[in-house]
């Protein structure tokens, strides 16, 4: 008994002192980041969109599950979506890796939502020749355009907006005013003043130079403080998978455009001539990217739908082979619809169709559309290939004699004839031509 009572008291010391030992161990020591880890590097080229924001998920995803020491976003976009943008802020923020935005290549720009992505990023880096800002908000009215909210709405918006920046400089520990001043102001900086106003902590030429100026800083994650080691790490490129690039193609507003306006008119040519199949099927598929596309984008929905109905005017016009004024019609609506796209008020410039496109697309549709209208009109104006019509004018071989009465050979085959004048028989063997049909009858006269 006694001897237990020993182990007892001799077990209750050894657990006591590995408690202190574990009470004056620093709250706050710092881990290594995963030694010999590679660097995952994905480039953000372009519009933030939903494409984007799902690839910037899988590519932290990855890293995290490949135990990766580093993500290296290389952005380089004039802006995109609030709700794409929050949604990638959100994902950095909440990352168990530490992730590097790094406004780059030269001429490269971080602009709008960029600020906000590059603003969560644990390492802020810039490349030489770069610059950063122009983060006021615009408000997409829902024609498409920038719409024109009354003052309170569009202080409410603005004042959202530097909340989040100010929240996620005070986080990073960087210039918290200036980032008020791009959403308020867009106001806009080069790298080495946002280097020298503490915008970004890094300025490097390539993404090499970046690791070696970042190893052994120290990083904030979710889970902890995190010491980086990535001087000399082997970098992994995490591309665009091809169904994420072609998504993410699709989206720019000029690609929209022409899905758009090619898929309405191979659409047509199916509808035109039925049994095509194949124009039918291609056109359907174009318009259902393109509505996915536009579904992704501010776009002016008057501009969509003026291009859409110059479709049904199109189609119309080769309905009721009118005189071309619905042609006329059609080829109006699509320039306006077009106009719209590419010139809406206050839409920023990666927001609008590019104009090269819609004077190459208006100039084609118009071109093909006169010409079938002409084709049509030239066909109608032919005499007809079948049916009793067909026979007037046709030539043939009188096979008896031809008087009010007789036999002709007119097509391939024997038809009762009747001579224009009876009194003036036409002789068996000569070559006759028909003036009219009456019945099962035929009127004939010599050639």
């Amino acid at each position: 008994m006694h001897s237990v009572t020993l182990t007892r008291r001799a077990l209750a010391g050894i657990l006591g002192a590995l408690g202190l030992l574990l009470l004056l161990a620093p709250v706050g020591a710092t881990q290594d980041a995963r030694v010999g880890g590679q660097v995952s590097v994905a480039e953000m080229r372009g519009i933030i969109n939903p494409t984007m924001a799902s690839y910037v998920d899988r590519v932290i995803g990855d890293a995290e599950s490949d135990g990766a020491s580093l993500v290296v976003l290389a952005i380089d976009t004039p802006g995109g979506a609030d709700a794409d943008m929050r949604a990638i802020t959100q994902r950095i923020l909440r990352s168990r890796v530490p992730v590097a935005v790094y406004v780059s290549p030269p001429g490269a720009r971080a602009g709008s939502a960029g600020v906000f992505i590059t603003y969560a990023a644990h390492i802020a880096a810039m490349a030489p020749s770069t610059n950063i800002g122009s983060a006021h908000p615009v408000l997409i009215g829902g024609d498409g355009a920038a719409a024109q909210p009354d003052d309170t709405m569009m202080e409410k918006i603005t004042n959202d907006a530097v909340a989040l920046i100010r929240s996620l400089a005070e986080t990073r520990g960087r210039n918290a005013d200036w980032a008020e001043e791009a959403v308020r102001e867009s106001a806009n900086l080069p790298a080495s003043d946002a280097l020298r106003m503490n915008v970004v902590d890094v300025l490097a030429a390539d993404v090499p130079d970046l690791l070696r100026q970042v190893d052994g800083r120290t990083v904030t994650l979710a889970t902890g403080d995190v010491r980086l080691t990535t001087r000399g790490a082997q970098t992994e490129a995490e591309a665009m998978n091809a169904i994420e690039r072609f998504f993410h193609v699709i989206s720019d507003p000029t690609i929209a455009y022409l899905l758009l306006s090619l898929g309405g008119l191979a659409l047509i040519y199916e509808l035109a001539n039925p049994g095509a199949i194949f124009p039918g099927v291609v056109g359907g598929i174009m318009l259902l990217l393109a509505l996915y596309s536009l579904g992704t984008l501010p776009i002016n929905i008057a501009g969509v739908g003026l291009i859409l109905f110059a479709f049904v005017l199109f189609f119309a016009d080769l309905l009721v082979a009118g005189s071309g004024v619905l042609t006329v019609g059609a080829i109006v609506s699509f320039v306006l619809g077009s106009l719209l796209l590419a010139t809406s008020p206050g839409n920023q410039d990666y927001l609008r169709v590019s104009a090269p496109a819609i004077v190459a697309m208006t100039l084609a549709l118009g071109g093909f559309f006169t010409w079938v209208a002409a084709a049509v009109i030239r066909v109608q104006g032919r005499p007809a290939y079948t049916g009793r019509e067909a026979l007037i004018g046709a030539s043939g071989l009188a096979k008896t004699d031809v008087g009010s009465s007789g036999t002709v050979l007119v097509a391939g085959e024997l038809w009762r004839a009747s001579a224009v004048d009876p009194a003036a028989p036409i002789s068996e063997g000569t070559r006759i031509r028909v003036l009219s049909v009456e019945g099962l009858s035929l009127i004939v006269y010599p050639e």
